[in-house]
This record gives C-alpha cells, sequence and structure tokens, in this order.
C-alpha cells in the first residue's frame, strides 16, 4: 500500500494561519489617496489571491447598493471607505449571498450611500475586525470565537446602548465569516495537485 503524507493538523492551523495574517492588514496600510477602479480592483485581488474581480462586479455591487458609490465628478472616487467594504465584500462573498451581505452592513451601516446614519465608522468596524482577527490568531487559532472579548470590544464602543446588539451581531459575523473563508480556501489549498 501507497504511504499516505502526513499534513497534520498543526500543518493546516500553520496553513490557516499564513492565509490569514495575508489577508489582513492594518488600516494604516491602505492607500492614503483616492484610487481608479484598475487600482482598486488590484488592491483586492493582491490581498485576496483566491479572489477575482471584475468591473463588471464591482459596479454590480454598487447598483445593488451592496457597496457605496464613488464620488461624483472626481476621476479617482474611490477611497479607503470602498475599499474597507470590498475587504469586508470579499470574506463575505464566499459564504453569503448578495442580500445577506447587504443584511450585514445594514446592521452598522444602516443605507449604504447615507455616511449620516452610520452606527459606526467604516473605519472603527475595519480596526475592530483587524483587532480580533490578529487576535484570535495570536491566542486562540483553535477557538471559533472569543464572545467574551467581543462582547467587552463592543461595551467599550461610545454608542447607543440600543446600538450594541447589533453592532455585536455585525463583528461577530465578520469573524465568523472570516474564519469561515479561511477554512474554505485553506482545505483548496490541500486540494491543489491532488
Amino acid at each position: 500500500m501507497g504511504e499516505i503524507k502526513e499534513t497534520g493538523l498543526h500543518g493546516v492551523e500553520d496553513t490557516m494561519q499564513i492565509k490569514a495574517r495575508s489577508a489582513i492588514i492594518p488600516l494604516e496600510e491602505f492607500p492614503k489617496y483616492d484610487l481608479f477602479l484598475s487600482q482598486v480592483i488590484e488592491f483586492i485581488e493582491d490581498l485576496f489571491q483566491d479572489e477575482s474581480y471584475t468591473v463588471n462586479i464591482i459596479q454590480n455591487y454598487i447598483k445593488s447598493e451592496v457597496i457605496s458609490k464613488p464620488y461624483q465628478g472626481k476621476k479617482k472616487g474611490y477611497t479607503k471607505l470602498h475599499l474597507i467594504q470590498l475587504v469586508f465584500v470579499s470574506y463575505m462573498r464566499p459564504v453569503l449571498s448578495t442580500e445577506e451581505i447587504k443584511k450585514v452592513f445594514q446592521l452598522a451601516f444602516n443605507e449604504i450611500n447615507n455616511r449620516e446614519d452610520d452606527i459606526i465608522p467604516w473605519e472603527t468596524a475595519y480596526d475592530l475586525f483587524y483587532e480580533i482577527q490578529t487576535s484570535q490568531m495570536k491566542n486562540t487559532p483553535n477557538i471559533i470565537l472569543d464572545e467574551e472579548r467581543l462582547r467587552s470590544i463592543v461595551e467599550s464602543l461610545k454608542i447607543k446602548q440600543e446600538d450594541k446588539e447589533r453592532i455585536h451581531t455585525f463583528i461577530t459575523v465578520l469573524a465568523l465569516i472570516a474564519k469561515a473563508s479561511f477554512i474554505k480556501s485553506t482545505a483548496k489549498e490541500l486540494l491543489k495537485g491532488k
């Protein structure tokens, strides 16, 4: 009989953590200037090498109000806000439908094209997501979700009490989706060449 190549649980966990680290960058590493759509696509595809984006895909997300419209009258109408939205979409789209992604965003941002009704800013959402993901990779890679930590983070936010549950759900869904996304891409990695 042929020998079975030992993949080992630690090898799988290491692969998953490497994939997770490569797709999670601090907000400070996002471009500091506005971008053309082609530059947005390049940025997202560099982070998510298993994902493919086209102009049509992004325009459909805009038309469906999954992500916000680019700024009118500017050649480079895409900002850090659009990049954050597309990073979140990139984690969610392998697992959730377009309508489900919209529901997740509505938990924290209500109307996608109205910044005035956001419960928290997009930058805060990304910073929370980044903090949770990097902390989980370091401290609890085998735990699906650190519920206690999520609750304490949400409690520390300066938002209305009635909005805290919505933000908790938003952050929890993002954390679960990111974990599922890493697991899926790790499984694909293991199957390459088989």
